[in-house]
């Protein structure tokens, strides 16, 4: 018995530090807000800041909009109306490519119109500014537009590592060894917790690859199969967070097993509820694995601006077929033991597996919709996370980008 307590330790220890830890532009890991609208939680309490991000306010909750209804009628609409542009370029007016200080004047005297563009297109993509070369001039522009920061939605459950302490811009993902993985597109949330917006923004360019990938959630919801999208939207969907291996140990306790399982699953699932502000079931996907589930959510949302449904469904980074084939095509991911721990997939709401046949369709849509964009300091994309979905291709060299979130 001491044994098994010091193996159900470690792996405490291990779930604490480790769910949901950064990995991708947010974590391999990640989500799963509740159905629409969120029931009432007793969870409701933001999480305290850190003394590093004091003077930050939580990640605001999902706004998931009204319920749909038909769901087929809804997305008939979407495909007779005229698409709205996907994305909207802005570089700097003639006489102050050089000006930082004339920059941020601009911006702060086109505030509106920027944040417009980005709510009716998806994303802003800045080329060429000055002022976004460096972390210090990267805040003033975001000051400047009047965008409000808040805590990485990842707050609750890990660092995510800054790039100055005193500020809000948080370090994407640029580690060396996840230059080989391909994060999946997906949007920002974290639970019950969503950013309005986010700004990438690039301070060294990798070397080769690592492009910032962004893709239309709109254009996703017209052009899925209409009967996936009914039957995901019917059933729900649910996002299995991560994974602990126990190893076998508790095969090799035969006379207690069943008693030994069940404490594990229920202390396991208290320390992780304790660190998240949803409910995480716990379950034995086999006599070694425990595996995290997020509750049920809907995959299609309404914009809160535009009022437009649009795909809100992390299966793409987050599916295990999807992801183990990425890595057959750019190799495994050489990460450090949190991959271990933060193994994600995707499942119905009522458990039952998506199908290959759907992950394929689910990933062919995907990718279509893909905008692949090369970045150079000086060079940034605001981006709506409600509609706009976005990833990292793989790299080689030193990268830096790093990324501000909004409320």
């Amino acid at each position: 018995m001491m044994m098994l307590m010091v193996r159900a330790l470690m792996v405490l220890a291990t779930a604490s530090s480790f769910v949901m830890q950064p990995s991708s532009s947010g974590v391999i890991v990640r989500h799963a807000a509740t159905l629409e609208p969120p029931p009432p939680s007793s969870r409701t309490k933001p999480p305290a800041p850190s003394s590093e991000a004091a003077e930050l306010a939580a990640c605001p909750l999902t706004q998931w909009g009204e319920p749909m209804g038909n769901i087929v009628e809804e997305q008939e609409k979407a495909r007779r109306e005229k698409p709205r542009p996907f994305t909207f370029e802005l570089s700097p007016p003639k006489g102050l490519e050089n000006s930082k200080d004339g920059q941020v004047e601009w911006l702060s005297k086109n505030a509106d119109m920027v944040k417009e563009k980005m709510a009716t297109s998806g994303a802003v993509i800045f080329r060429g500014w000055e002022v976004l070369k460096e972390p210090e001039g990267f805040r003033s522009a975001y000051e400047a537009l009047g965008l409000s920061p808040c805590l990485d939605p990842l707050h609750a459950v890990s660092a995510r590592p800054m790039v100055d302490k005193k500020s809000a811009v948080y370090e994407a993902v640029n580690g060396e060894s996840r230059a080989n993985f391909f994060i999946g597109m997906h949007n920002e949330f974290v639970g019950t917790r969503s950013p309005r917006a986010a700004m990438f923004v690039c301070f060294k360019q990798a070397d080769v690859g690592g492009e910032f990938l962004v893709a239309d959630g709109r254009a996703i919801f017209r052009d899925v199969e209409t009967d996936l999208l009914k039957r995901l939207y019917e059933k729900r969907i649910r996002y299995s967070v991560m994974e602990l291996p126990f190893f076998g140990f508790v095969d090799k306790i035969p006379v207690v097993k069943d008693a030994v399982a069940e404490v594990l699953r229920t202390v396991v699932s208290t320390a992780i509820n304790a660190k998240v502000d949803f409910d995480v079931s716990m379950s034995w996907i086999n006599s070694e694995t425990l595996q995290a589930r997020a509750p049920a959510q809907v995959p299609v949302l309404k914009h809160p601006v535009t009022g437009e449904a649009t795909w809100f469904c992390n299966v793409h980074s987050h599916s295990a077929l999807l992801r183990k084939r990425r890595e057959a095509t750019y190799g495994a991911d050489q990460g450090t033991g949190v991959s271990q721990i933060n193994k994600s997939d995707m499942l119905f709401g009522d458990d039952e597996p998506i199908s290959q046949q759907d992950l394929d369709e689910l990933d062919r849509v995907t990718n279509k919709h893909i905008k692949y964009l090369t970045m150079t300091p000086g060079d940034a994309v605001l981006l709506d996370n409600y509609s706009t979905m976005h990833g990292r291709n793989v790299f080689e060299g030193k990268r830096k980008h790093a990324v501000t979130w909004f409320e």
